[in-house]
């Protein structure tokens, strides 16, 4: 029987990769002195105590003291964007950016190794054009996350009818209208993780989808979920089914109204979340107490991930 053989870097392209040799590829200058993973990784991880799993903590998440090294699988979350909502502080870029630094480092103390971080981000303004996403990969990089890629999360079926649009009809000073946003995604100490016989929840035709860079969504309603900048939970979802496994830890250290957790419920894993703001915790918490209430009565079960949990409890009590 003939062995196959896989398709290689080619000056015109291939059709299709299949058992592709990036060999070439990798091998030429340009990825010299690049590849950070550590070499000796211990793929060890700490257990969360049950009293923790499942809550939000109202506080501040540059101390995040209840969680132990090496005890989070992946982490999703959108930072306040400092720009006057609510919620935001009149900070400026340079304090802005240590607060957001100083989050994302300690997160890299809590995720395992192989863990996944996931940033969705906005860039802002036009006078001038602030990259917040590029700040913010300069710093991941320097705390010594690995990054895995960027998604474009294309808003545009649900984005408004925006005219800064700058000089109408005219080169004089056209702007350009931001209908997408940024998920920006890093590895902590290796792109892999070890599995653990723990069991992958997504589907062929999710996988297929979720893999492509540029994902088509709609926002979310502000006044709906009763916050200045929430994200919809399809976001959080697609991350969790595509860097996570059944049963995992997710954490959200600027959980706001709670899209990430709850997701991460609905999904069969165990959340933790973190928000400084009294009444978005509350509001995160009885959002998820609403929706994921609607979401046991349709299944007629809770998830076996919080049943494990419940019936650990039980048997205590004995």
């Amino acid at each position: 029987m003939l062995k196959k053989t896989g398709t290689q870097m080619s000056s015109f392209g291939v059709s299709k990769r299949v058992n592709h040799d990036s060999t070439p590829f990798y091998s030429r200058a340009l990825y010299h002195n690049t590849d950070f993973r550590d070499k000796d990784i211990d793929y060890t991880e700490s257990s969360v105590s049950e009293d923790i799993v499942d809550k939000i903590f109202c506080q501040d998440s540059r101390d995040m003291y209840q969680l132990s090294d090496n005890s989070v699988h992946l982490m999703i979350t959108s930072p306040p964007y400092n720009v006057g909502k609510d919620y935001d502080e009149n900070l400026s870029m340079k304090e802005y950016l240590k607060l957001l630094k100083d989050v994302f480092t300690e997160i890299y103390r809590v995720l395992v190794p192989g863990g996944r971080a996931c940033v969705n981000i906005a860039n802002l303004g036009r006078k001038p054009y602030i990259p917040l996403h590029s700040f913010i990969i300069s710093d991941m990089l320097e705390i010594g996350y690995l990054m895995r890629g960027e998604i474009i999360w294309d808003k545009s079926a649900s984005a408004g009818t925006s005219t800064a649009w700058g000089s109408w009809q005219s080169a004089s000073n056209p702007t350009l209208r931001d209908v997408h946003e940024y998920i920006l995604i890093f590895s902590k100490g290796d792109y892999k993780r070890d599995k653990k016989n723990k069991k992958d929840t997504i589907t062929k035709d999710e996988f297929m989808k979720y893999t492509k860079s540029v994902w088509q969504f709609p926002a979310e309603s502000a006044k709906k979920v009763k916050h200045p900048a929430p994200f919809p939970t399809e976001l959080p979802s697609r991350l969790i089914k595509l860097y996570s496994f059944q049963g995992d830890v997710i954490l959200d250290p600027f959980c706001g109204s709670g899209s990430t957790c709850l997701s991460a419920s609905k999904l069969e894993r165990h959340y933790i979340g973190y928000d400084n703001n009294k009444e978005y915790c509350k509001i995160a918490q009885e959002r998820i107490k609403r929706e994921f209430a609607q979401f046991e009565f349709l299944l007629h079960e809770k998830p076996s991930s919080q049943y494990k949990y419940e019936k650990k409890r039980t048997k205590n009590k004995k």
